[in-house]
């Protein structure tokens, strides 16, 4: 559970909720048209630029920016050592008895144990890597359109509220409700594109990055170990992927793990 995205959400709409709480009725900030124009026009205008199963992909997307929890990279390269110290002693069928966590991680190491050619074990986990990433694209994609769509049809909501006031203008009774219908529209957008689908859109646009740069690590990860490099020159290349402050926590894997060499 991402505890950021969750405590921002909710503190973002409390804030929000308890000014409107302690400033009068919180029914005088509930209107039914402006909803509907701001919700579901929003959601039908961004469902026009994509298809529907990207549309509803999006939100299932969506949950990495909640539930999503990402392998330190100082774990994969410890983990990358210590795979490569074993198939430097034992061979890379051994590896097949190794229990493996990462997903991307096994399946690269289930190639190399099935005799795959480098080149082909490189093409495919590029190329998997690619396509996560434009399925990620695509969900960032569909939240910034939420995003912009929001506040959009919130103007157009805003509009027709002012139409009808116009129109009402000789009865006083009408002013009212048409002048809601003008605020509350242009409040749901706004909230709408900045409490919620602009920062899920950031959110997924950080996970992204954080998955892209793991699964370069590990395809190098994976390669060096296919070429049946030291451990230790495996370790000193992964540790390129990380600052300089955090490469010395990195465990010495490769002087008791390569079996010489």
């Amino acid at each position: 559970m991402d505890i950021a995205t969750l405590l921002g959400m909710l503190g973002a709409f409390g804030i929000v909720l308890t000014a409107m709480f302690l400033g009068g009725s919180m029914g005088v900030f509930i209107n039914t048209p402006s909803l509907l124009i701001v919700l579901l026009g929003s959601m039908m205008v961004v469902m026009m630029k994509f298809g529907l199963g990207q549309f509803l992909g999006a939100f299932k997307v969506a949950i990495k920016a909640f539930i999503f929890k990402s392998d330190k990279p100082e774990d994969l390269i410890n983990q990358s050592v210590e795979l490569a110290g074993i198939a430097r002693k034992s061979g890379l069928l051994a590896l097949e008895s190794v229990e493996i966590s990462n997903d991307f991680l096994k399946k690269g190491i289930q190639y190399l144990v099935d005799g795959l050619d480098g080149e082909v074990v490189k093409a495919t986990l590029v190329k998997d890597k690619n396509q996560s990433a434009e399925r990620h694209d695509i969900g960032q994609r569909i939240f910034k359109a939420i995003g912009d769509g929001g506040p959009a049809m919130g103007m157009i909501g805003t509009l027709v509220g002012l139409v009808q006031m116009l129109s009402a203008i000789d009865d006083p009774k009408s002013i009212g409700p048409a002048m809601s219908v003008a605020l509350l529209t242009t409040l749901y957008g706004a909230m709408l594109a900045t409490m919620f689908a602009l920062p899920i859109a950031d959110k997924l646009c950080l996970r992204s990055e954080e998955e892209q740069v793991s699964r370069s690590l590990l395809i190098d990860a994976i390669l060096g170990i296919h070429q049946g490099l030291n451990p230790r020159v495996i370790e000193e290349m992964l540790k390129t992927y990380l600052p300089g402050s955090s490469r010395d926590a990195i465990g010495d894997g490769g002087d008791n793990k390569d079996g010489g060499g």
